[in-house]
């Protein structure tokens, strides 16, 4: 550990002090070529006086400000006759002039300023260097007196906070001090093209600049464009060295950078701008340079520490909230436009037999939720219902899937099952025989409410989309239900969000089909159920547990068979669970 401590420390102040070396001979050459400079910047600003002297702008705004003074500082008469009257002095001794002169500077009293100025960064060297040499050698006992502080009735809690504040901060200042090397050497290229002298002086000058956020490559560029304005007795060198710094700069500092260290810190663009504001006005110019890596270290504490979880929100780059609380948020605040932007960014890596599983019926499992507990009525839920459908048409020309291969989160890799889930009841271009007709044989029916009928116009405009004809009704209420014409239709899908809640309405509604329509073929969609939330009934196709991808292709499995038995050894696959019973002819 010591001889790999000292060959650390020795190969970095070899590279400060070898960098230092260069920048000093670049310093030293430019003082001696300043003196030839001088008569081209004179020239320069003799000719910039000419100019504006001869267009008289500046006489005339002078001669302006001084009439604008002149009337400002007179008085009225009025209130100087008002005024009194100072007393005057009398006829005493006038005091004598004073002047105090310094004795002529020693050589010793030189020696000694200078080494006061660099005595204060050369003891701040020294310490840091002393501190990197003691924290490198004792790294291991650091931090278990850290851990002991901080948080040793939770070690593992700790131990994880540590290393990923500390995997966040190395590649934050190993990615920083990259880009900042590489706009370096950039500058200096381009400097050294341009013509402009000591080029890597002002190369690595605009590396080390760019430490400090924001204002350090404005500072960076004022050296060089001066020195350009006093080398080129034209303007073409200050115009190019000028494009130079507004080429480069926004292009690392707004487009590399941000993707880099977005990456690497886990802060969110306004959080860094934030940081800086306060750091900034906290400790000044130290806290710009340090904002951005002690404001990490706050979104690591929120990220692992559950009561400044509020600091990963505020802070962090995760989103606030997930896809399914946005979506109904945004049905809920009226902002359908909105929603269907959210549908159309996710369809761009999602398919929408996912999306409409993972998010859109989620996001109405959360208001199913909501109205249980009493939180939105039934003029709500009808708007939400309403913002679904504005959806459903804003989305009707989204490509779905077909066949039953395709990929899709959770799918078996059994291809037997693939197989069998996804018959169709298209056969040669058309309908199988007994599904057609002018009245669609599948009805999507809601169990209760608004929400349940929301979920089931989803699931009808999959069913439309691979070419099952489908309507939608509502059983909310229930002496509409023997209005609803049953005569061709051949298989019902009952969809409900709060199959543990609605269990009585759920089996009164069966019942009220079966008495309709005793040759019906009925499947629950519990979106979001269990097994023990579903009502019990034996004349019941249980789809409680399947996400809606498998339900669709189940729902084609069903009106693709011919018989009205299903055999459960058929029904049970590896990643999808159903209590697929056989049903009778009687039932």
């Amino acid at each position: 550990r010591g001889a790999a401590v000292a060959i650390v420390v020795a190969m970095f102040v070899t590279t400060i002090t070898l960098l230092g070396m260069a920048m000093a001979r670049q310093v030293t050459e430019l003082a001696n070529d300043l003196p030839r400079y001088e008569s081209t910047l004179r020239e320069k600003l003799k000719s910039l006086r000419t100019g504006v002297t001869q267009s008289g702008i500046v006489d005339r705004a002078t001669e302006t400000l001084k009439q604008l003074g002149k009337e400002l500082e007179q008085k009225p008469v009025e209130a100087t006759a008002r005024l009194p009257v100072a007393p005057t002095a009398g006829d005493g001794p006038r005091p004598i002039p004073v002047e105090i002169h310094q004795p002529p500077e020693r050589p010793l009293d030189t020696y000694q300023r200078i080494v006061a100025v660099l005595l204060a960064p050369l003891t701040t060297t020294g310490v840091v260097l002393i501190l990197v040499i003691f924290i490198l050698l004792q790294r291991e006992d650091i931090r278990d007196r850290v851990i002991r502080l901080v948080g040793a009735r939770d070690i593992e809690l700790t131990t994880a906070a540590l290393n990923d504040a500390a995997f966040r901060l190395s590649r934050l200042f190993l990615a920083q001090t990259g880009m900042n090397a590489a706009y370096g050497v950039v500058i200096a290229l381009g400097l050294w093209t341009i013509g402009v002298p000591s080029p890597l002086l002002w190369g690595t000058i605009a590396a080390l600049m760019r430490f400090i956020p924001y204002i350090g490559a404005i500072f960076a560029a004022v050296f060089p464009v001066l020195l350009a304005a006093s080398v080129d007795p034209g303007w073409s060198m200050v115009v190019s060295t000028l494009a130079l710094y507004i080429i480069v700069e926004p292009r690392v500092g707004h487009v590399i950078e941000p993707m880099v260290q977005g990456q690497t810190t886990g802060l969110s663009p306004l959080a860094v701008v934030l940081s800086a504001v306060l750091w900034t006005a906290l400790w000044g110019p130290i806290g710009l340079l340090l904002a951005t890596p002690l404001t990490m270290c706050l979104v690591v504490l929120g990220r692992h520490v559950e009561g400044l979880a509020f600091l990963d929100v505020i802070l962090g780059d995760q989103p606030a909230l997930s896809s399914p609380e946005i979506f109904y948020q945004r049905l809920l605040a009226g902002s359908s436009a909105e929603a269907a932007e959210q549908a159309e960014r996710l369809l761009k890596s999602t398919p929408l037999v996912d999306y409409y599983d993972a998010v859109a019926l989620a996001g109405l499992k959360l208001a199913s939720l909501d109205a249980h507990r009493g939180v939105i009525d039934d003029v709500r839920m009808t708007q939400l219902h309403d913002g679904v459908m504005v959806l459903l048409d804003d989305l009707s020309d989204q490509p779905v899937p077909t066949s039953g291969n395709e990929e899709r989160p959770g799918a078996t890799s059994e291809p037997d099952a693939e197989k069998r889930l996804a018959l169709p009841i298209l056969q040669d271009g058309g309908l199988a025989p007994g599904w057609s007709g002018e009245t669609p044989p599948v009805l999507c029916l809601g169990a209760r409410t608004p929400l349940d009928t929301a979920a089931a116009e989803i699931l009808a405009q999959l069913l439309r989309r691979h070419g099952v004809p489908c309507t939608v009704a509502t059983s909310m209420r229930l002496a509409e239900l023997g209005r609803i014409d049953l005569s061709a239709v051949k298989l019902v899908w009952l969809s409900s969000l709060d199959a543990a809640q609605s269990n009585a309405h759920i089996r009164f509604v069966i019942r009220r089909l079966r008495r309709s329509s005793p040759e019906l073929i009925i499947g629950g969609a519990f979106w979001g159920g269990s097994e023990t939330s579903a009502p019990a009934d034996e004349a019941l196709i249980n789809l409680q547990t399947h996400d809606l991808a498998t339900a669709v292709r189940m729902t084609l499995t069903l009106a693709g068979a011919q018989e009205q038995t299903l055999a459960s050894d058929e029904s049970e696959t590896s990643a999808h669970k159903g209590a697929h019973r056989q049903i009778s002819p009687a039932a």
